[in-house]
């Protein structure tokens, strides 16, 4: 009896030590029939409403597509007189698109390892952007939404030019740039919302991934492989050509200006 005795209130001493290193209240009585009072709970933040984990990220990607409609609208595709070729410009300054589009493939890739580390290092998207600060995740939209308009601006504007005369190909640029910045919204989503805006930041993140390597796959086939021609190129030229010959006819059509005497 004595050595049981003894036992219980060896582990009594125990419980009492390792409720004090785990950060307990010591003025709660676990073995005591009241209640526990409120401020020594762990509060859990309620849930939120549907409207916001699944009305949030529909609510962006409507307004993905209502952006791109807009400047569709506001910018409609039209023939101009802009008679561009990156075959026809300065040796140097084709090498230097070159390398450069190359340089920008080069980082997309190691871009997307940093994305599969990243997520492999956190279980997940919304994982990862959950233990991220509110400094850090701003600093991060900042670079992201630099280098992504920066990028596609210097990739964006000879792939638009050399490609003036396809109504799609005028697409890639907007939409790429649209989706990158709904990617970068759906960040703030995962952190202060719900996990549902993960499936908006793979789509988004597809969509942008796409229109830029089609740009860098297109400036790279131009410039270095210009034998290499595909039925975009075809009709790209057979307009141009048409365009050519249609100013060409109205030059003819104006009539000279008698000389004047003296």
């Amino acid at each position: 009896m004595v050595k049981g005795r003894s036992l219980a209130i060896f582990l009594l001493l125990l419980i009492g030590m390792a409720s004090f290193a785990w950060g307990a209240d010591p003025s709660i009585d676990f073995f005591s029939d009241k209640p526990i009072p409120d401020a020594a709970l762990v509060q859990l933040a309620p849930e939120k409403p549907a409207w916001m984990t699944i009305g949030g990220p529909i609510a962006l990607v409507l307004f993905g597509f209502g952006l791109g409609t807009l400047v569709w609208l506001m910018i409609p595709f039209r023939q101009t007189v802009v008679d561009f070729d990156l075959r026809k410009l300065p040796v140097a300054l084709q090498r230097g698109i070159g390398m450069t589009a190359i340089m920008f493939g080069i980082s997309f890739l190691f871009g997307g390892f940093a994305v599969h580390y990243q997520l492999s290092l956190n279980g997940g998207a919304e994982q990862y952007f959950q233990n991220m600060g509110v400094g850090k995740l701003i600093a991060l939209t900042h670079v992201h939404l630099f280098g992504f308009t920066t990028s596609f601006f210097l990739i964006g504007i000879p792939f638009s030019m050399h490609f003036n005369r396809l109504v799609y190909y005028q697409l890639v640029f907007p939409v790429g740039l649209v989706a990158a910045l709904c990617d970068i919204v759906a960040w703030w989503g995962l952190k202060f919302v719900s996990g549902n805006f993960e499936y908006v930041t793979w789509f988004c993140g597809f969509v942008f991934g796409t229109c830029y390597a089609w740009m860098l796959i297109a400036l790279i086939r131009v410039l270095f492989f210009p034998n290499v021609r595909w039925l975009p190129d075809y009709i790209n030229d057979r307009r141009r050509n048409k365009i050519k010959q249609m100013r060409q006819q109205a030059r003819k059509a104006v009539p000279k200006a008698p000389p004047q005497a003296d």
